[in-house]
């Protein structure tokens, strides 16, 4: 696996200004108060700033700066969804769970605290993504906001993310065949990579119709990501990686790899990758930042 230095140098530079943004988003929106809630904050700053790969915030600017954008509203709507990706993680984490101790290379929420704080942290940032996108400050038409706000609910709820994170309990009890594995990650893993992407298109107002192109790209790197996930579980570095590998092969859990072998998932992941970029065919050098971002997926080291 190549390293994020390995990256193009847009790429890198998209990263590092994306997870800046992203950071100072949540150093305002996070400002710890002097009153009893301060620990909760500091939880929720613990887990949001200064950490992670920030896959959906940049997804959400490479597709806005696609149609010119604004920034602002785009950075707001990348925070919303990395609230959403971030609660997610905590109660992840949690023993009732995954029961991990180390997320993003430090200790998770519920360790550096207590379970409580992380509960309730998480369901703070999950109602603080709704909060931004019900703001005007992110878009100024209603109609616009109400969207946004009905893709990212859709795809964090029980047809999304936190759909596949049941089905993926239930993994651990049962054997899944590859159309069940695929649909479980399709949901947990995808559901918000694509509204990351689909939030940008509504933003800039496209119709469905021209929706179709950036929802298979989105689909398809969202199956490439995770079967890369796989593989990082099964063969990465711990230290790289900033927490616990090797658990769905502990927790006796069916995944691409194990139903593939790694071999057939490597292809399976590089063909994911062509077909994604494939469906940015209609686009010019403007969508290259997808296109590399859709060679990312295979190339990270965490």
């Amino acid at each position: 696996m190549a390293t994020v230095a390995q990256a193009s140098l847009a790429l890198q530079t998209a990263l590092r200004q994306v997870s800046a943004e992203v950071d100072r988003q949540f150093d305002k929106l996070l400002a710890i108060p002097s009153d009893p809630r301060e620990n909760l904050y500091r939880a929720m700053r613990h887990a949001a700033i200064s950490g992670g790969k920030r896959l959906r915030p940049l997804l959400v600017f490479a597709t806005a700066q696609l149609f010119g954008v604004d920034k602002t509203c785009a950075a707001r709507v990348a925070t919303a969804v990395e609230c959403i990706h971030v609660y997610s993680l905590i109660h992840d984490d949690l023993p009732a769970m995954d029961n991990d101790d180390v997320r993003r290379g430090k200790p998770t929420v519920h360790r550096q605290f207590d379970e409580a704080t992380a509960i309730l942290a998480g369901d703070c940032l999950h109602a603080l993504a709704f909060e931004i996108l019900a703001d005007e400050a992110t878009h100024a038409d209603p109609f616009v906001r109400v969207e946004l706000i009905a893709c990212l609910s859709h795809s964090s709820g029980p047809s999304g993310m936190a759909g596949g994170q049941m089905m993926d309990l239930e993994a651990e009890k049962t054997s899944f065949d590859l159309p069940t594995v695929t649909r479980l990650q399709a949901m947990k893993t995808g559901a918000l990579i694509a509204c990351a992407v689909e939030s940008a298109a509504i933003l800039a107002r496209l119709t469905p119709e021209a929706r179709t192109g950036l929802r298979g790209y989105a689909r398809d790197i969202g199956l490439a990501f995770q079967i890369a996930d796989d593989l990082l579980d099964a063969e990465g570095d711990e230290a790289l990686a900033g927490k616990k590998l090797r658990k769905d092969g502990v927790a006796g859990k069916e995944t691409f790899l194990s139903l593939l072998g790694p071999d057939r998932a490597r292809s399976q992941a590089a063909l994911l990758v062509d077909q994604a970029i494939a469906h940015l065919k209609s686009y010019g050098p403007e969508a290259d930042l997808l296109r590399d971002i859709a060679r990312y997926t295979l190339e990270r080291d965490r």
